[in-house]
C-alpha cells in the first residue's frame, strides 16, 4: 500500500538549500569592501633588519644602502616564484629608466638557482642579498613572493606592494607611492 501522503522528501530539497546559501553567501562577501591584509597602515617604521649572504659576486646589500639619502625599493623574490618571473621584464625595466634603485632579497632558493636565474634573465637589483634562513622574511613580514617595500631617504618604509609589477601597477600604483616617499624625505 502506498502512503498517502505524497512529499518532496527532505534529504533531496537540502543539498540545493545548502548550494544556494553557500552562493548567497559568496555573493555578499565579493560585494563588501575588504581591506587587502597585505596593505600595512600608512605608518612610516624603520626599515627592518637584514640577515642576509652574499649572492655570488653581485654588490651586497647592506643597512646603510637603506638608510642613504633617496627613495629606493626593495623586492623580495625567488627564482622558484612564476608571479617574480612575470614581474622581471617591468624590474629591468624600471632599472634603466625609473632613476630609483632596486635592491633585491632572495629567498627560499639556492644559490646556484639564483644565480642561474639572474643570468639568464638579466640583473635589475643595485645590490642584493640572500636570506638563507627566515629571520628576513619574518623580521619584513614577508607573505609571499614577490613583494616589494618603498623606502624613504631616511631609510624607513613608506609603503608596500604585495605581489607582481607590471607595466600598469607601475604606473597606477609604485610610482604615486614612489612620489608619496619623496614628499616626507
Amino acid at each position: 500500500m502506498a502512503d498517502a501522503r505524497r512529499g518532496i522528501p527532505w534529504l533531496l530539497v537540502l543539498p540545493p538549500l545548502i548550494f544556494v546559501l553557500f552562493v548567497a553567501i559568496v555573493f555578499y562577501g565579493m560585494q563588501r569592501d575588504a581591506q587587502d591584509p597585505l596593505t600595512p597602515a600608512r605608518t612610516i617604521r624603520p626599515a627592518p633588519p637584514l640577515t642576509l649572504e652574499p649572492l655570488g659576486d653581485y654588490a651586497f646589500l647592506t643597512r646603510e644602502m637603506l638608510e642613504a639619502p633617496g627613495v629606493k625599493l626593495v623586492n623580495f623574490w625567488g627564482a622558484w616564484c612564476v608571479a617574480c618571473r612575470a614581474e622581471h621584464p617591468t624590474l629591468m625595466w624600471m632599472s634603466r629608466n625609473l632613476g630609483v634603485p632596486i635592491y633585491g632579497i632572495d629567498f627560499d632558493d639556492s644559490e646556484d638557482k639564483a644565480l642561474e636565474y639572474l643570468a639568464e634573465r638579466g640583473n635589475p637589483y643595485a645590490a642584493q642579498g640572500q636570506a638563507v634562513t627566515a629571520q628576513t622574511k619574518i623580521d619584513w613580514e614577508i607573505f609571499g613572493a614577490p613583494e616589494t617595500f618603498i623606502i624613504d631617504g631616511r631609510g624607513r618604509v613608506a609603503n608596500r606592494y604585495a605581489g607582481p609589477i607590471t607595466r600598469r601597477v607601475l604606473e597606477q600604483t609604485i610610482m604615486p607611492m614612489i612620489e608619496e616617499a619623496r614628499k616626507i624625505e
